[in-house]
């Protein structure tokens, strides 16, 4: 089963499909601004569970936010746990820095 991921930037979301279907297997919705890329949601359909799609989704998204000089906030749970699983993206986590004032 071959996935294809694209980004579509007026939907403000990653699109997969399968085989080449129209049909959209899953999505990863994102949030952007110059400096990070927020990751809301995941969501693959029923039928494509457990085949890849969401880790193409995020694979592919997180390439790409590194190949932008993008930092990733990850809100929703599915890329979280992604990134959790795959250290080698830990370097393009957002890491908020607050200041305490005296």
């Amino acid at each position: 089963m071959a996935v294809r991921v694209s980004d579509v930037p007026e939907a403000k979301r990653y699109e997969a499909r399968v085989d080449g279907e129209s049909k959209v297997a899953g999505v990863a919705q994102y949030i952007r601004t110059a400096e990070l890329v927020a990751f809301v949601h995941t969501e693959v359909s029923p039928e494509y569970e457990g085949r890849g799609v969401g880790a193409a989704l995020a694979r592919t998204a997180l390439d790409e936010a590194r190949a932008a000089h993008l930092l990733v906030l990850a809100t929703c749970p599915f890329i979280a746990g992604w990134i959790a699983r795959h250290p080698e993206y830990q370097d393009l986590v957002y890491q908020a820095h607050s200041r305490v004032s005296d």
